[in-house]
């Protein structure tokens, strides 16, 4: 090794993003949700998961057991569990998608930080976006 030359890294492997994983105390209840609100068919559940993954292939959404989940707070505040991810879906017509999902389980969240977007909270707790 030469001092000052940084050591030469393996190859990039090949990696495709085939979901995104959400903790719930129920898994099956929440792919349930996920599942009215979207359109997307189980492709995999089990004892403490469950998967969805849109018809035509692409990026799943995934949920699995924690007994010790505790929903995040929103918007976040001071020493409160804090949201590290959340959804963000794509729509046409804000008020048509917000009623959708409140009709599949959501609610709507009481803050709201801009008018072309609404945030909606799941039903274990997952804040989630929809936008134009």
């Amino acid at each position: 090794m030469t001092p000052g030359v940084p050591p030469a890294r393996p190859p990039r492997p090949a990696l495709s993003l085939s979901g995104v994983v959400l903790d719930a105390p129920d898994p099956a209840e929440l792919a349930g949700f996920y599942q009215r609100l979207l359109g997307w068919p189980l492709a995999q559940q089990e004892e403490g998961w469950a998967k969805l993954v849109p018809e035509g292939g692409g990026t799943g959404i995934s949920f699995q057991a924690e007994p010790s989940y505790t929903p995040p707070v929103w918007p976040a505040e001071p020493g409160a569990q804090q949201m590290q991810t959340h959804l963000d879906f794509q729509v046409e017509d804000l008020a048509e998608a917000e009623a959708h999902a409140v009709s599949c389980g959501a609610r709507v969240a009481a803050y709201q930080p801009e008018d072309d977007v609404r945030v909606l909270i799941d039903p274990a707790g997952h804040p989630f976006c929809v936008f134009l």
